[in-house]
């Protein structure tokens, strides 16, 4: 008899026991691929990137590569999550990175990764089930400076800016002027730009006393930045 499949407990388990080494590995990964910034792989070594996926793909947890957590949505690669916080805590300013606001909450594991590295956090989810699913599993997890919204991520969150930075985790074809207005001078957005049948670069805005600066750092691939609720 030849051995028997792995049943999603198994790769559940799989993934739980051996994700100290594997995260070692990836954050290895993420060096010889340019992530410098030592807070960032800290905080990256920190999260438990196997409790932000379903047990199928826990196994895979750690591995560099998107996953999907369902309603056509996806855990970002590791290495866009790097790349992005590493992006976003840049700063040729005096200005604080203290207060950042996301919009696309997901998985919750980019949320999580800012809360190891900002004061607070403040998320917004158009997709119900998502936000909810992302609030208990980071509750579950220990995080508490974290604001969570089930709202249109479009308009941001007007209530609380203005923000240090904005990390945008979907594509805009355009960067939308309501999220420009809600960054503190100093402050930056990183953000996905095109439409998902073409190429999308991630762009960086920075609030400046002048106006806006903009510039491209990479190109990237995103599900696109939808308005409303669902």
């Amino acid at each position: 008899m030849g051995p028997r499949a792995l049943t999603s407990s198994d790769r559940s388990s799989f993934g739980a026991r051996t994700a100290p080494l594997n995260r070692a590995r990836l954050l290895s990964d993420l060096e010889q691929n340019g992530i410098t910034d030592k807070r960032v792989l800290d905080a990256m070594g920190r999260v438990p990137r196997h409790e932000f996926v379903e047990d199928t793909w826990r196994a895979e947890a750690y591995q560099n590569k998107p996953l999907p957590i369902g309603l056509s949505q996806t855990i970002s690669q590791p290495y866009i999550v790097a790349v992005m916080t590493q992006v976003l805590l840049e700063t040729g300013t005096a200005a604080p990175r203290r207060r950042v606001l996301e919009i696309g909450t997901g998985s919750g594991y980019q949320t999580a990764v800012l809360s190891e590295l900002f004061e607070q956090v403040f998320s917004v989810e158009r997709i119900k089930s998502l936000s909810e699913t992302a609030r208990a599993r980071l509750r579950e997890l220990g995080y508490r400076s974290i604001h969570f919204a089930y709202a249109d991520g479009m308009l941001g969150w007007e209530s609380h800016a203005p923000y240090d930075a904005i990390i945008v985790t979907a594509a805009a074809v355009e960067v939308p002027e309501t999220l420009k207005t809600q960054l503190a001078p100093g402050g930056r957005l990183v953000i996905p730009v095109g439409p998902q049948a073409s190429a999308q670069m991630l762009r960086v805005v920075d609030r400046t006393p002048r106006g806006y600066s903009e510039r491209d750092v990479l190109p990237v691939s995103f599900v696109p930045l939808l308005s409303g609720r669902v």
